[in-house]
């Protein structure tokens, strides 16, 4: 046997040990791909990363951990979230290196903000001010799968007072967030944050209603290993877009990314990223008393997009007169308004192509209250619940949970989880009709102390897309925050594999 011949079969051992998973078995003798349907395990790491919440002195921040129990998983794991390096100066030794006399920052044995002690049942963490540094987090063992970490801050005065609510995001390379802006009233930020122990370079590119615009950065952002770098968007470009698309591209490395929207007169929240451009987009959970809704769409390849737009409303898909289609040219940002769409009901938008597909992506800017006492939240287009989907942090009063399923009736199952404080978990079952949005009434758990996780999992039916809204009362301000609820991918397929010795011989 030669050497080639024995390093491809010391690999595939190799390969075939490394994984854990696979499973080596003689093919048929018919000759037939025998392949076998891959195998549904639990995640085994998750990573999380929270941007820093904000820059007011009169924020106060909560953070809500929670894990849902998952079956497969072992008996051992851990899960925590800790300050990022490059933003906990207090909690950093400086030391100089000797050779180069630059200064390093030596990060010392501090407690973590969260560090949970079980799935099944939240655990809170908070913080206050202006300096709450951005958080990197990880879980592992029976932590893993379904990881959901909730930041909402309350900001009471100032651009942006009111409710900002974001789901801690897994680290990626490629984001896209229509619904940015640079008006003379916003202040927006895009928050990159780099959980790795080397530098990540990313690119911003914005694109407003007459296509790209040239930006200040043309070399990319350095972001520093567990670190993190808001970006005011209005220093990248001279001029004032009131409708911009924000997309993040990592050249090396991988970041957590969102953009911090604020307003001076209509307070503001968190723009979670677009679902990943495709040709039929859901951006569920309007809320029935919003005032105002605009719809902010681009497509980022070299077609024009004409897009059919309905409202899922309680009792069916309708097309609002005057706003039947949307044409999205090719790499400029659409925008329409329209309005108080829903009227007094729950509704959810639904984007789907008139003829051909092009793919696109999509988000709402919501505004309730009325005057000076408006607030807005934002509403990306969302992947379905699939499997599961996780909400953490929700309250006995002021959460609303919206679901809607667009294409086919679906029963769900939502769970309660246990408080943080307290209580027993409770679970329900419900079905959406076709082409509807409803806004459920949770399961209580008995005896809830403190805030609460939920759970949904798809029984049948569907696709099911769901958004959490919650909210709050500053005097007539109607403060309120909505996160969508996609799949929480604490689930993985795993394929079988197969011996195949007819690669040793070619």
């Amino acid at each position: 046997m030669n050497r080639t011949t024995l390093s491809l079969l010391a690999g595939v051992t190799a390969l075939a040990a490394v994984t854990g998973y696979a499973a080596l078995s003689a093919p048929e003798a018919s000759g037939k791909d025998s392949a076998q349907a891959a195998a549904v395990l639990p995640v085994e790491r998750t990573s999380l990363l929270c941007p820093s919440p904000s820059t007011s002195d009169l924020a106060e921040t909560a953070y809500t951990s929670f894990t849902p129990v998952t079956k497969g998983t072992g008996s051992d794991g851990k899960a925590e979230l800790s300050a990022a390096a490059g933003q906990s100066p207090e909690k950093s030794d400086e030391k100089t290196d000797e050779k180069t006399d630059e200064k390093t920052d030596e990060k010392t044995d501090e407690k973590p903000v969260l560090e949970p002690k079980e799935p099944g049942k939240p655990v809170t963490g908070d913080a206050s001010g202006a300096d709450s540094p951005a958080l990197v987090g990880t879980a592992d063992g029976k932590f893993a799968p379904g990881w959901t970490v909730q930041q909402t801050t309350e900001v009471t005065a100032g651009t942006g007072r009111g409710l900002q609510g974001v789901n801690c995001t897994a680290p990626d390379t490629e984001f896209w967030f229509p619904g940015a802006g640079t008006a003379t009233d916003r202040t927006d930020y895009v928050h990159l944050t780099n959980p790795d122990d080397s530098a990540a370079v990313v690119d911003i590119e914005l694109y407003g209603k007459d296509g790209s615009l040239e930006t200040t950065i043309p070399d990319g952002i350095t972001v520093q290993p567990h670190s993190t770098e808001p970006v005011l968007l209005s220093t990248l470009i001279d001029e004032k877009q009131t409708n911009l698309t924000v997309h993040v591209s990592v050249r090396s490395g991988r970041v957590g990314a969102a953009v911090q929207a604020l307003d001076d007169k209509l307070g503001g929240d968190w723009l979670a990223a677009s679902t990943d451009p495709t040709g039929s987009l859901v951006l569920p959970g309007i809320p029935k008393d919003a005032t105002a809704v605009r719809l902010i769409a681009f497509t980022p390849g070299g077609s024009d997009a004409d897009l059919k737009l309905q409202l899922a409303s309680p009792s069916g898909l309708i097309t609002p007169a005057g706003n039947e289609t949307l044409h999205v040219k090719s790499g400029m940002t659409s925008a329409v308004d329209l309005g108080d769409i829903t009227r007094g009901e729950a509704g959810s938008v639904v984007l789907t192509p008139t003829d051909r597909s092009v793919p696109v992506v999509a988000a709402l800017r919501v505004i309730r209250g009325k005057g000076a006492d408006q607030e807005t939240a934002f509403i990306p287009a969302t992947r379905p619940v699939g499997t599961r989907a996780t909400s953490a942090e929700n309250t006995a009063k002021g959460t609303t949970l919206s679901l809607t399923a667009p294409a086919s009736t679906a029963k769900v199952k939502v769970t309660a989880s246990a408080g943080t404080e307290g209580g027993t978990e409770a679970s329900q079952t419900y079905t959406i009709k076709k082409g509807t949005t409803q806004n459920i009434d949770l399961p209580t758990p008995s005896g809830l102390k403190g805030t609460y996780a939920v759970t949904v999992e798809t029984i049948s039916g569907g696709p099911v897309y769901g958004s959490r809204t919650l909210t709050s009362s500053q005097g007539e301000v109607p403060a309120f925050t909505i996160q969508t609820l996609p799949d929480d991918r604490g689930m993985v397929e795993v394929p079988e594999a197969e011996q195949d010795l007819s690669v040793l011989q070619k």
